[in-house]
């Protein structure tokens, strides 16, 4: 159960509320195959080309031309590069395609319950990811289950918050969602950031869904296999599970290993 001096509940996504294979078997590839057609069509707005001189500044190519932007992030793509420039047009393209009906953010099927149940206890709920703000507010926009957004508090990614494995970035979150290090509970699936939460003074659970192939527990920290144990009010065999409003069923995206 959340504790009773937990004032700010801070989610991952990928392995934590939602499916790793949605993530790299549906979002990475839709964008990966619009990413060329999508920056030419929209190279002369302004933000296209500011992320341009991000990619310029990032590999210190000053003269690289719009072809060589675009090789660039396509590189970074294949390679599961966790660079901003990229985050930030992989959100854009999905947006389009949250848009369209083309995509939808995937939720494990006790979260819309969970954040209902922190939101009626007081307890704010921020999403950590390292996909850009924009495509954080997307995803949980377009669920199965409907528009969940209304009850989150926040969303930070590499670039409001930096790198989810340094200590110094849960350090600025918590200043940015004005919490005390000590009232924050950070879940994640990946051991190398509950490690840098708890440096940061932070409480820190690990989160490992059924059939993950890394095993049932996150190394060095206590591990859930659903978000149910670390709710306030009734307990998980009481609480109810919300339907998905589509006929695709979350549950069919099982965890894949990253």
């Amino acid at each position: 159960m959340t504790g009773p001096h937990t004032e700010v509940v801070v989610l991952d996504i990928e392995g934590t509320t939602g499916s790793l294979t949605y993530v790299r078997d549906v979002l990475f590839p839709y964008a990966r195959r619009e990413l060329a057609g999508w920056f030419t069509r929209h190279a002369q707005e302004s933000r296209v080309r500011q992320v341009a001189e991000d990619v310029r500044t990032e590999l210190d190519r000053p003269d690289l031309d719009t072809d060589g932007v675009v090789a660039a992030l396509a590189a970074w793509s294949d390679a599961d590069v966790k660079a901003a420039p990229l985050k930030t047009v992989q959100g854009w393209i999905w947006a389009e395609g949250y848009a369209s009906g083309a995509l939808h953010g995937h939720v494990y099927p006790e979260v819309p319950a969970a954040l209902r149940a922190w939101k009626a206890a007081g307890v704010r709920v921020v999403i950590y990811s390292s996909g850009s703000a924009a495509a954080q507010l997307d995803w949980f926009r377009h669920t199965a289950y409907g528009d969940l957004s209304p009850l989150l508090d926040g969303y930070f990614d590499l670039r409001s918050a930096g790198s989810k494995t340094d200590p110094a970035s849960y350090r600025t979150l918590a200043g940015a969602v004005g919490a005390h290090p000590g009232r924050l509970l950070f879940l994640s699936d990946a051991a190398a950031e509950l490690d840098a939460a708890v440096q940061a003074g932070w409480h820190a659970v690990g989160v490992r869904r059924e059939g993950d192939p890394r095993g049932p527990a996150v190394p060095r920290h206590r591990t859930v296999a659903t978000l149910d144990p670390l709710l306030p009010g009734p307990s998980s065999a009481s609480r109810p599970q919300e339907t998905p409003a589509s006929p695709e069923s979350p549950q069919s995206h099982e965890v894949s290993p990253p």
